[in-house]
């Protein structure tokens, strides 16, 4: 295999680790290219079938109510690998960027380093491009969880002491040294779901306040929130809390050994982090949005999932915790909305 292709090989294989779309246009250098461009340009029906969708999803996330949604999209088409969602944010009812705004990690690539970013439901679906199908799932929480969900994503000091600005795409679960963004959500319901994990963390220490303090500068773009007293935490204290809570993100099987060849050649993939006997055996913990949502049902147990898949001419919504198929064939019980 050449070179050039054990590269694309990778940029693939890293969007199956979950890699998020970026809001950047210019790229930081050519190897980071892959992961920095803006999706391709949709044509105009596309995207009116997309907003079709997020009018939908805001229908229902209006129904819902609650102060905070975990929301899951797809992206890359990750079908060969039976993985449907790639990237997943926080929709906030009380952003000050605009009713049920997402909060999530993005890698800023004109700057070489990860931010948070507060985006519209319409960016939040748009930004992935040209898909089919194209894929939103909703987890409403009860209203003890959203709440202290919320009232901890929408506290910038709190999420950007949680931000690292080391990014990778295929970061370890229980590592420090890199992020992604499904990893900083996780770590954001760590903290909020932790019984008194605000207390605990009073003794954080005050690099991690001055960390916050610094990016707070340079990520303008996090919108400012519902600031409290709570204690800033690090991200190593996050990371325990998951595993006290019993996250366990379901390993990615690995196909081939391109990923590691590629490495040595795409910074935006990382092998360092990882214990060496996953490795060996191509099996990596990531955090995965089916991760994320198997966490917020298990924290929550009457969490309620909701899906929506736009395929053909019709936009199939499914509630419940049994996930649509690949051709987002509709039960009997399921909703279908015809497209306009």
């Amino acid at each position: 295999m050449a070179p050039g292709d054990a590269v694309i090989r990778a940029a693939r294989l890293a969007a199956l680790l979950t890699a998020a779309t970026v809001t950047v246009a210019v790229p930081a250098s050519a190897h980071a290219a892959t992961f920095c461009d803006r999706p391709a340009e949709i044509n105009a029906s596309e995207q009116d079938r997309q907003l079709q969708v997020v009018a939908a999803v805001r229908d229902e996330l209006d129904r819902i109510g609650g102060a905070a949604v975990l929301v899951s999209r797809s992206g890359t088409d990750l079908s060969r690998f039976k993985i449907q969602y790639s990237h997943s944010g926080i929709a906030l009812r009380d952003s000050r960027n605009g009713p049920w705004s997402v909060r999530q990690l993005y890698y800023a690539c004109s700057e070489s380093q990860a931010r948070l970013f507060d985006q519209g439901l319409a960016g939040f679906l748009l930004s992935a491009g040209n898909t089919a199908p194209t894929r939103m799932s909703l987890v409403a929480l009860p209203q003890n969880g959203g709440d202290r969900l919320a009232e901890a994503a929408l506290d910038n000091r709190l999420a950007l002491a949680l931000l690292s600005p080391r990014y990778s795409a295929n970061a370890y679960t229980f590592s420090t040294r890199y992020q992604n963004c499904n990893q900083w959500v996780a770590e954001m319901m760590a903290f909020a779901w932790t019984p008194h994990a605000a207390a605990s963390s009073a003794s954080a220490s005050a690099s991690a306040s001055a960390s916050a303090s610094a990016s707070a500068s340079a990520s303008e773009s996090a919108s400012p929130g519902a600031g409290t007293a709570i204690a800033a935490p690090t991200r190593a204290q996050a990371q325990h809390w998951l595993a006290a809570l019993g996250y366990d993100p379901a390993p990615v099987v690995v196909p081939s050994h391109a990923i590691m060849f590629a490495a040595q050649f795409v910074p935006l993939i990382h092998t360092d982090d990882h214990p060496v006997d996953d490795l060996y055996a191509m099996r990596l913990r990531v955090s995965t949005p089916a991760a994320l949502e198997t966490f917020a049902r298990r924290q929550w147990p009457r969490a309620r999932r909701v899906e929506f898949c736009a395929v053909d001419r019709r936009i199939v919504v499914r509630r419940g915790w049994e996930p649509l198929g690949a051709d987002c064939r509709p039960g009997e019980a399921d909703e279908v909305i015809p497209l306009i």
